[in-house]
């Protein structure tokens, strides 16, 4: 590395609403070094896409501005080009690759085209030509028959190959600068890893220096050159990443380092929360809660089936689990594995194609109806999105009160009391009663969204993948909320994610899925320090760790190491 590709001085951003002027970037200095890999890390809120919008004149509104400060790339201050000089800029020299592909990418036309566009357009090329060159940027990208896939539509491909395909994107103008946005929150471990793997390889492969978005250390551990840490658009400490990690100055750092769901160095040592129990069933209660048997969910197979009838996919594939009272139970995967599946199978909501799902010893096979009553009445779920699971037109306390009255468990008179006290039991402050899902932050939305389903008063709560999209900080106070509830209401706990480090702080018991198949199944240290299937086992080793010397998944993937 030499000196700077791109130097950054004082950049403050201004928002400019009913009168008022809010900072939200406040005089950052950066340098991003030649060929180096520059972590921004901070929660959501921290400054971290807004620099990078600044970076290439894309603010979100016309309210929002640059209010002083430079940003020099090639002997020119960004900050002073106008629209036409910046469109040179935008993908040609600086390309951004962005954290949902789907809403950036065209739907209606091939993703081949979509990468030869940029490459028409930033070098001048003939539409033959063009492909030829697009067919070959969809290869250094992973994709395994790039010259058919070029055809394809991004609705024909799974999340880790959009991914690719918006790397492909942005590579296609030739940049000298990569932006990555969040370019891994969505995905599975180890497609993230192999994602992650995939910009170093490219980093050195073209030159490329790459400013990674994001508010997991883990990732930047383990990619990163430098770290740069933000919170509420000011620059905490920059550095590079083993002094940061090791000797973090700031207060803010300490606690971003300290919330990482890390796994610990010695994979025999106990998970960091304390386990309440074993596998085995509590002596008080010898019946299971839940019990499923040889449960199969079969859907049908896409297309018409003009050539024959089409084998159905098989998203459960013969399941068998008990789930005592006051446990918590971990379902991991990677997507496809049928953990989804399976939890709306246990709640009624999925049609079982044969087997049974017993729940407080009622049959959903055999008595359907009197098995959905209890468990409607007695189990709930807190969802993955928490804007989308709630109703943007009511209140929070509406929300709460619309389930209270349904239930009919709490006299009309003391539903507004009762409201209180469901909030006051997930952390949040009563005037959220009178607030809707968009004044609200994330985390706020998701312990609302626990609230309601604490207003069934169940005995069992399916929490899917219910931190996924949440920064690292509320993750953890989210999951210590689980533990404290799970506690002092003696719930049960089925909680489903992709995050294996999540599952082990959390639960006292996980259980493997793959391809609708349990493949492994234990109490959580156990299973987590000597995995008895090798697919377990590559999903540990995926998981991003603060340790900067712990390499990412490569070669070998989970899929790769079951036969088909």
């Amino acid at each position: 590395m030499t000196g700077p590709v791109l130097s950054i001085r004082d950049l403050s951003v201004e928002a400019r609403l009913d009168g008022e002027t809010r900072t939200l970037i406040d005089a950052v200095s950066l340098d991003l070094n030649r060929g180096e890999i520059l972590g921004l890390v901070g929660e959501s809120g921290s400054g971290k896409s807004m620099i990078c919008r600044a970076l290439v004149k894309l603010l979100p509104s016309r309210a929002i501005t640059i209010a002083g400060g430079s940003v020099m790339l090639g002997g020119r201050d960004l900050t002073k080009l106008d629209e036409k000089a910046m469109q040179a800029v935008r993908g040609g020299e600086i390309g951004m690759i962005f954290q949902n592909p789907t809403s950036h990418l065209d739907p209606v036309m091939r993703i081949g085209d979509q990468v030869a566009e940029g490459i028409r357009y930033h070098q001048n090329l003939e539409r033959r030509a063009a492909k030829v060159a697009a067919i070959e940027i969809l290869r250094q990208v992973g994709f395994p028959d790039p010259a058919r896939q070029y055809e394809n539509y991004a609705h024909e491909f799974s999340g880790g190959m959009r991914q690719r395909t918006m790397i492909a994107v942005a590579l296609s103008c030739n940049p000298d600068i990569l932006i990555a946005d969040e370019p891994t929150t969505a995905l599975d471990v180890t497609i993230q890893a192999q994602i992650l793997q995939l910009l170093m390889d490219l980093r050195h492969s073209r030159g490329l220096s790459i400013i990674l978005i994001t508010h997991d250390l883990g990732v930047v551990a383990q990619t990163c050159d430098r770290i740069a840490v933000l919170r509420q658009g000011r620059l905490l400490e920059v550095g590079p990443k083993r002094l940061v990690l090791s000797t973090p100055r700031d207060p803010y750092t300490i606690s971003l380092l300290k919330s990482h769901p890390s796994m610990p160095e010695d994979p025999g040592l106990a998970p960091a929360a304390p386990l309440a129990s074993s596998s085995a069933p509590p002596a008080a209660s010898p019946r299971p809660l839940l019990e499923i048997d040889d449960l199969h969910v079969r859907f049908p197979a896409p297309g018409l089936g003009l050539l024959g009838a089409r084998k159905p996919v098989a998203a459960v594939n013969g399941v068998s689990l008990r789930v005592f009272p006051g446990e918590s139970v971990g379902i991991v995967g990677e997507s496809g594995s049928g953990k989804s599946t399976l939890a709306r199978a246990i709640l009624g909501l999925t049609p079982l194609s044969s087997g049974h799902i017993s729940f407080a010893g009622s049959d959903l096979a055999r008595q359907r109806q009197q098995a959905l009553a209890r468990i409607r009445t007695e189990a709930a779920m807190v969802f993955q999105d928490p804007y989308g699971a709630l109703n943007p037109r009511l209140t929070i306390g509406e929300m709460i009160g619309e389930v209270l009255r349904v239930q009919n468990k709490v006299p009309p008179a003391a539903v507004a009391e009762r409201t209180f006290e469901l909030l006051d039991l997930v952390g949040l402050d009563r005037e959220f009663a009178t607030r809707k899902p968009r004044n609200m932050s994330g985390g706020q939305c998701q312990r609302a969204g626990i609230a309601r389903a604490l207003a069934v008063n169940p005995k069992l709560i399916i929490a899917d993948e219910c931190v996924a999209a949440l920064d690292v900080t509320i993750q953890a106070q989210i999951i210590d909320l689980f533990r404290d509830l799970k506690a002092r209401m003696n719930l049960t706990l089925i909680f489903i994610a992709h995050d294996l480090a999540i599952v082990r702080n959390l639960c006292e018991r996980v259980v493997v899925m793959y391809r609708g198949e349990i493949v492994e199944e234990g109490r959580s240290d156990a299973v987590f320090a000597h995995p008895q299937h090798a697919y377990t086992a590559a999903l540990i080793g995926a998981i991003p760790d603060i340790n900067p010397d712990k390499p990412l998944l490569a070669g070998a993937t989970p899929r790769d190491l079951i036969p088909a």
